[in-house]
């Protein structure tokens, strides 16, 4: 994917931040970018355009990025950026709970969003060209009896239903599922799939299980597939050894 195919929606009521945004990536190469000040207008972007990546504030004159995510995340699994001024963990949860994938904080250096959206695109990328049909390729399927994810295909399959998975939840389940019965920690997991453990945070991995859990696990309470070993990380059980 070349950047300047990447489409963009930049949402935020703040005009300086929206040119000084659209101004950095146009000297990174994007150029299908579109913005949007008020969540409204947002929706009707969305509902006009498939966009490969988004930039969501949160406090919006309207109603909050919060508010409108699960409406976007209905239409799209594209990467939805979350920009707010307040930093808070519970406030990140709640943006990694609504659907977003990522989470930047005002003041913020727009070298460094430029440098969390190529990341995002870096897996993207690797979603999509898992999804796209290889004629001659053997077909890789990871089966765990209630859940099987088909690499070739870039689905998972639930009960024998196809279950939508964001890129990046859908990456951090084919990471565990090529290491059946291994142990990682956050950091390994945020490396191995997210890329660059500089932008590293805790609760996205956390967050990221729990989506997973979501989809695979009758109880996600109660997992008993993607487990958590009390003070050392997280590991996939293998169907036989459940």
């Amino acid at each position: 994917m070349n950047l300047h195919e990447v489409a963009i929606l930049l949402v935020d009521d703040e005009p300086a931040i929206l040119d000084m945004l659209q101004m950095v990536l146009n000297k990174e190469g994007f150029r299908q970018i579109d913005s949007a000040n008020t969540a409204e207008g947002a929706l009707m972007a969305c509902e006009r355009k498939r966009y490969d990546m988004i930039l969501l504030d949160v406090m919006l004159p309207d109603k909050s990025g919060f508010d409108i995510c699960p409406f976007i995340r209905k239409t799209t699994d594209a990467p939805i950026l979350f920009i707010t001024a307040k930093n808070s963990d519970l406030e990140k949860l709640t943006g990694f709970a609504m659907g977003g994938d990522d989470y930047i904080t005002k003041p913020f250096n727009p070298l460094e969003v430029v440098a969390r959206m190529k990341a995002q695109l870096r897996r993207l990328k690797l979603y999509e060209d898992e999804r796209t049909p290889h004629i001659f390729s053997n077909t890789f399927i990871y089966d765990y009896g209630r859940f099987k994810v088909n690499e070739r295909a870039g689905e998972l399959t639930v009960d024998g239903h196809v279950v939508s998975c964001p890129a990046q939840v859908y990456q951090l389940l084919l990471f565990f599922c090529k290491h059946p019965n291994q142990i990682f920690t956050k950091s390994q997991l945020y490396e191995a799939v997210w890329g660059d453990h500089s932008f590293g945070d805790d609760n996205t991995v956390t967050v990221h299980i729990g989506r997973i859990r979501e989809r695979i696990e009758k109880n996600p309470k109660a997992p008993q597939f993607l487990l958590t070993i009390r003070g050392l990380g997280y590991k996939l059980i293998q169907k036989e050894d459940i």
